[in-house]
Protein backbone atom coordinates (compact mmCIF):
# COMPACT_ATOMS: atom_id res chain seq x y z
CA UNK A 1 0.00 0.00 0.00
CA UNK A 2 2.69 2.30 0.71
CA UNK A 3 4.77 1.85 -2.52
CA UNK A 4 1.49 2.60 -4.53
CA UNK A 5 1.68 6.77 -2.29
CA UNK A 6 5.44 6.44 -2.81
CA UNK A 7 4.78 6.18 -6.83
CA UNK A 8 2.05 9.17 -7.01
CA UNK A 9 5.11 11.50 -5.13
CA UNK A 10 4.19 11.43 -1.61
CA UNK A 11 7.46 11.27 0.28
CA UNK A 12 5.89 10.27 4.08
CA UNK A 13 3.27 8.30 4.27
CA UNK A 14 1.76 7.86 7.80
CA UNK A 15 -0.50 4.39 8.41
CA UNK A 16 -3.13 5.40 11.63
CA UNK A 17 -5.60 2.61 13.35
CA UNK A 18 -7.38 2.51 16.57
CA UNK A 19 -7.84 0.52 19.50
CA UNK A 20 -10.90 0.05 21.87
CA UNK A 21 -13.45 1.32 20.16
CA UNK A 22 -15.65 -1.77 21.97
CA UNK A 23 -15.27 -1.91 25.12
CA UNK A 24 -17.29 -0.91 27.96
CA UNK A 25 -14.51 1.53 29.84
CA UNK A 26 -11.59 3.32 28.87
CA UNK A 27 -10.37 5.32 26.49
CA UNK A 28 -9.89 4.72 22.90
CA UNK A 29 -6.57 4.79 21.51
CA UNK A 30 -5.15 5.72 18.15
CA UNK A 31 -1.73 5.65 16.93
CA UNK A 32 -0.06 7.29 13.70
CA UNK A 33 3.38 5.75 12.31
CA UNK A 34 5.51 6.66 9.63
CA UNK A 35 8.01 3.95 8.76
CA UNK A 36 11.29 4.05 6.70
CA UNK A 37 11.04 2.21 3.41
CA UNK A 38 13.74 -0.06 4.33
CA UNK A 39 12.87 -0.93 7.81
CA UNK A 40 12.93 -4.62 8.08
CA UNK A 41 10.43 -5.99 11.27
CA UNK A 42 9.85 -9.51 10.96
CA UNK A 43 6.51 -10.49 12.36
CA UNK A 44 5.45 -7.06 11.84
CA UNK A 45 1.12 -7.54 11.61
CA UNK A 46 -2.42 -6.82 12.59
CA UNK A 47 -2.12 -6.65 16.57
CA UNK A 48 -5.38 -8.89 16.78
CA UNK A 49 -3.34 -11.60 15.16
CA UNK A 50 -0.17 -11.49 17.60
CA UNK A 51 0.09 -12.52 20.90
CA UNK A 52 0.76 -10.14 23.82
CA UNK A 53 4.45 -11.15 23.89
CA UNK A 54 5.14 -10.45 20.11
CA UNK A 55 3.19 -7.29 20.04
CA UNK A 56 5.19 -6.05 23.10
CA UNK A 57 8.65 -7.21 21.40
CA UNK A 58 7.49 -5.45 17.95
CA UNK A 59 6.20 -2.90 20.03
CA UNK A 60 9.80 -2.18 21.53
CA UNK A 61 11.41 -2.62 18.23
CA UNK A 62 9.38 -0.08 16.38
CA UNK A 63 9.16 2.62 19.16
CA UNK A 64 12.95 2.22 20.01
CA UNK A 65 14.08 2.98 16.25
CA UNK A 66 14.63 6.44 15.81
CA UNK A 67 14.06 6.14 11.57
CA UNK A 68 10.48 5.43 12.88
CA UNK A 69 7.95 8.79 13.64
CA UNK A 70 5.13 7.44 15.67
CA UNK A 71 2.98 9.26 17.74
CA UNK A 72 -0.23 7.85 20.05
CA UNK A 73 -3.17 9.63 21.51
CA UNK A 74 -6.30 9.38 23.12
CA UNK A 75 -10.25 10.32 23.57
CA UNK A 76 -11.14 9.68 26.85
CA UNK A 77 -14.64 7.52 28.06
CA UNK A 78 -15.74 10.94 28.91
CA UNK A 79 -15.62 12.57 24.94
CA UNK A 80 -16.60 9.40 23.71
CA UNK A 81 -20.17 9.26 25.49
CA UNK A 82 -20.06 13.38 24.44
CA UNK A 83 -19.54 12.74 20.66
CA UNK A 84 -20.03 8.81 19.99
CA UNK A 85 -17.38 6.13 19.57
CA UNK A 86 -17.10 7.08 15.79
CA UNK A 87 -16.17 10.78 16.37
CA UNK A 88 -14.08 9.96 19.52
CA UNK A 89 -11.76 7.81 17.38
CA UNK A 90 -11.61 10.30 14.86
CA UNK A 91 -10.79 12.67 17.15
CA UNK A 92 -7.78 10.51 18.62
CA UNK A 93 -6.47 10.09 15.32
CA UNK A 94 -6.38 13.71 14.40
CA UNK A 95 -4.59 14.27 17.68
CA UNK A 96 -2.43 11.37 17.09
CA UNK A 97 -1.33 12.61 13.29
CA UNK A 98 -0.74 16.24 15.15
CA UNK A 99 1.65 14.95 17.41
CA UNK A 100 4.11 13.30 15.05
CA UNK A 101 7.02 15.11 15.09
CA UNK A 102 7.21 15.64 10.96
CA UNK A 103 4.14 16.40 8.89
CA UNK A 104 2.82 13.63 6.57
CA UNK A 105 2.08 13.81 3.11
CA UNK A 106 -0.46 11.08 3.24
CA UNK A 107 -2.31 8.87 5.55
CA UNK A 108 -3.29 5.50 5.02
CA UNK A 109 -6.06 4.80 7.95
CA UNK A 110 -7.64 1.55 8.37
CA UNK A 111 -11.41 1.71 7.66
CA UNK A 112 -13.35 3.76 5.66
CA UNK A 113 -12.07 7.44 5.44
CA UNK A 114 -12.96 10.19 7.74
CA UNK A 115 -14.64 13.34 6.62
CA UNK A 116 -13.32 17.05 7.34
CA UNK A 117 -9.46 14.77 8.10
CA UNK A 118 -6.94 16.91 7.90
CA UNK A 119 -4.73 15.40 5.66
CA UNK A 120 -4.54 13.53 2.56
CA UNK A 121 -5.79 10.02 3.19
CA UNK A 122 -7.25 6.95 1.95
CA UNK A 123 -9.24 4.56 3.91
CA UNK A 124 -8.41 0.81 4.05
CA UNK A 125 -10.67 -1.74 5.15
CA UNK A 126 -8.94 -4.49 7.03
CA UNK A 127 -5.51 -2.16 6.27
CA UNK A 128 -3.61 -3.51 9.54
CA UNK A 129 -3.36 -6.59 7.76
CA UNK A 130 -2.36 -4.62 4.27
CA UNK A 131 -0.62 -2.15 5.07
CA UNK A 132 2.82 -2.18 6.91
CA UNK A 133 2.36 1.25 8.54
CA UNK A 134 -1.38 0.66 9.41
CA UNK A 135 -0.26 -2.56 11.29
CA UNK A 136 2.73 -0.92 13.12
CA UNK A 137 0.18 1.64 14.45
CA UNK A 138 -1.99 -0.99 15.57
CA UNK A 139 0.48 -2.33 17.89
CA UNK A 140 1.17 0.85 19.21
CA UNK A 141 -1.86 1.84 19.90
CA UNK A 142 -3.36 -1.91 21.28
CA UNK A 143 -0.03 -1.73 23.66
CA UNK A 144 -0.45 1.97 24.46
CA UNK A 145 -4.40 0.94 25.79
CA UNK A 146 -3.43 -2.16 27.48
CA UNK A 147 -1.46 -1.09 29.70
CA UNK A 148 -3.74 2.02 30.47
CA UNK A 149 -5.63 -0.57 31.04
CA UNK A 150 -3.84 -1.92 33.35
CA UNK A 151 -2.68 1.01 35.06
CA UNK A 152 -6.39 1.74 35.78
CA UNK A 153 -6.92 -2.10 37.17
CA UNK A 154 -4.45 -1.07 40.00
CA UNK A 155 -6.88 2.42 40.66
CA UNK A 156 -10.00 0.55 40.28
CA UNK A 157 -9.03 -3.31 41.11
CA UNK A 158 -12.99 -4.46 41.47
CA UNK A 159 -13.16 -4.55 37.83
CA UNK A 160 -10.36 -6.53 36.52
CA UNK A 161 -9.64 -4.11 33.76
CA UNK A 162 -6.02 -5.72 33.45
CA UNK A 163 -7.59 -8.92 32.52
CA UNK A 164 -10.41 -7.97 30.35
CA UNK A 165 -9.34 -4.23 28.99
CA UNK A 166 -12.64 -2.88 29.72
CA UNK A 167 -14.54 -5.27 27.21
CA UNK A 168 -17.91 -7.10 28.82
CA UNK A 169 -16.65 -10.12 30.04
CA UNK A 170 -19.01 -12.51 31.92
CA UNK A 171 -16.53 -11.18 34.79
CA UNK A 172 -16.70 -7.23 34.45
CA UNK A 173 -20.41 -7.50 33.85
CA UNK A 174 -20.76 -9.31 37.36
CA UNK A 175 -18.22 -6.75 38.42
CA UNK A 176 -20.70 -3.75 36.79
CA UNK A 177 -23.53 -5.65 38.73
CA UNK A 178 -21.78 -5.37 42.68
CA UNK A 179 -20.29 -2.17 42.04
CA UNK A 180 -21.70 0.16 39.61
CA UNK A 181 -19.77 1.90 36.84
CA UNK A 182 -17.04 4.08 37.65
CA UNK A 183 -15.62 7.21 36.18
CA UNK A 184 -13.75 4.75 33.56
CA UNK A 185 -16.83 3.41 31.72
CA UNK A 186 -18.85 4.72 28.89
CA UNK A 187 -22.17 5.59 30.13
CA UNK A 188 -23.35 5.60 26.52
CA UNK A 189 -22.96 2.43 25.69
CA UNK A 190 -24.92 -1.11 26.57
CA UNK A 191 -25.16 -2.21 29.08
CA UNK A 192 -23.90 0.30 31.00
CA UNK A 193 -26.63 2.94 30.46
CA UNK A 194 -29.21 0.24 31.42
CA UNK A 195 -27.52 -0.30 34.94
CA UNK A 196 -30.01 1.42 37.48
CA UNK A 197 -27.23 2.30 39.69
CA UNK A 198 -25.38 6.06 40.24
CA UNK A 199 -22.99 7.32 38.16
CA UNK A 200 -21.10 9.28 40.17
CA UNK A 201 -18.39 6.85 41.52
CA UNK A 202 -14.71 7.85 41.29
Amino acid sequence: MEDAIYARGFARVAGVDEAGRGPLAGPVAAAAVILPRDLLCPGLDDSKKLSARKREAIYHLLCEDPRVVWSVALATAAEIDALNILRATHLAMRRAVEGLKVVPDYCLIDGLPVRGFAWPHDGIVKGDGRSCSIAAASIIAKVTRDRLLHDLDAEFPQYGFAKHQGYGTKQHLEALRIHGPCCQHRRSFEPVAQLPLPFDRA
